[in-house]
């Protein structure tokens, strides 16, 4: 189901609003009589893909062991 809602009621309600989302529902949110944004569920694939995702890897020393030789200093 998908729920129209103004930009200041979405504001002034967004615990409401965010629990209807929460719940798998959509919001089409609308400023000026105009559409500006779709909220909607994030889907199970893409939390599945934030969970396993890779840490970055940096190269050169580490920023811990840089800290640990400046205080020794």
């Amino acid at each position: 189901m998908t729920h129209n809602v103004t930009f200041s009621e979405l504001r002034n309600n967004a615990r409401k609003y965010f629990d209807a989302v929460e719940r798998g529902e959509s919001l089409e949110v609308y400023r000026n009589g105009k559409p500006i944004a779709i909220v909607s569920p994030v889907s199970n694939k893409s939390l599945a893909r934030w969970k396993i995702s890779q840490p970055r890897r940096v190269r050169g020393a580490s920023l811990s062991a840089a800290i640990v030789r400046e205080r020794a200093e």
